[in-house]
């Protein structure tokens, strides 16, 4: 069966052909819409898109989007502003057109521009971690996607993200800021912590971290994604105040620019085991005295 003749199939441009552009113009291909063009300069993005957009050539960016039906922007958030209004003031953009952006910090009203011309907006964030790989494909199999859109073409952007094979998930575009923090906090945060939790380990005499931490913290994150704040646990949790001043004391003689960070973690773990019920407030009050103090119990 020839799937590109199936009604509804797209003729799709992707500009920008970095890691996400080329995995998601893949699985638009597979879910039988044709990529017609990409753009990407970089020797990286070259041999992606021969990677995952094998005969598709590679174009200016205004040739892309002239030859698309569905624009896809898949560029870094500081530059889809600009990029926006430099397609809509040069023509580039025509009424009836389907312009969609993958950023997570913004919604459809940085495409205002685009449909000032006549265009039709939508914001498709996929909320996952590319490789640049062609198993980012197949990872978006259940991968959720932000969504934000002029109310009638709701169903479209829905249907696009299914397509690929993840899940719509609606953002309001007012809620797009705090959506792409909680994101941010949650997964770039983590990988700085882990990265710093390693480092720790290694100058305390540990070989291996990756292999002494794999268990444990996928144990953690198992109970996060479960159970919330029922899942805390450890001396802050707890309200060990003697513990985590012999941590911050440690910490300020080895690492001191770490103490910062564990103890605002500390800070925060309290706080939400006190808000939790699991931690007695004359506990919590101790402790938070103690990394108001520097860590002197």
């Amino acid at each position: 069966m020839d799937t590109t003749q199936r009604p509804g199939r797209l003729a799709v441009g992707v500009v920008g052909a970095g890691r996400v552009g080329t995995a998601l113009g893949a699985a638009l291909t597979t879910a039988g819409h044709r990529v017609v063009a990409a753009s990407g300069v970089s020797d990286a993005s070259r041999r992606r898109a021969e990677r995952l957009l094998p005969d598709v050539p590679l174009l200016p960016v205004d040739e892309v989007v002239a030859a698309a039906e569905l624009v896809l922007l898949a560029v870094p958030e500081e530059a889809l502003p600009g990029l926006v209004a430099g397609l809509a003031a040069t023509g580039a953009v025509r009424r009836g057109q389907l312009v969609a952006h993958t950023s997570g910090r913004y919604g459809a009203a940085v495409l205002d521009p685009a449909t000032a011309a006549g265009a039709l907006p939508l914001a498709l964030h996929p909320v996952m971690a590319f490789t640049g790989t062609p198993t980012d494909v197949a990872r978006l199999a259940g991968c959720s996607f932000g969504i934000t859109a002029p109310e009638p073409l709701r169903p479209v952007a829905e249907a696009l993200v299914v397509e690929m094979g993840g899940e719509p998930q609606w953002v309001e575009e007012e809620q797009r800021p705090l959506y792409h923090a909680a994101l941010s906090h949650g997964a770039d945060h983590l990988v700085a912590l882990v990265a710093e939790s390693m480092d720790l380990l290694r100058r305390s005499g540990v070989t291996e971290p990756g292999r002494m931490l794999g268990p444990l913290l996928g144990a953690a994150l198992d109970g996060a994604l479960r159970s919330g704040d029922a899942a805390l646990g450890g001396p802050a949790a707890r309200g060990d105040a003697g513990t985590v001043a012999a941590h911050v004391e440690r910490l300020a003689r080895v690492s001191p620019q770490s103490v910062a960070s564990y103890a605002a973690m500390a800070r925060l773990t309290a706080v939400r085991a006190l808000g939790a019920g699991r931690l007695r407030p004359g506990d919590a009050e101790a402790l938070l005295d103690v990394l108001a103090g520097g860590g002197r119990a």
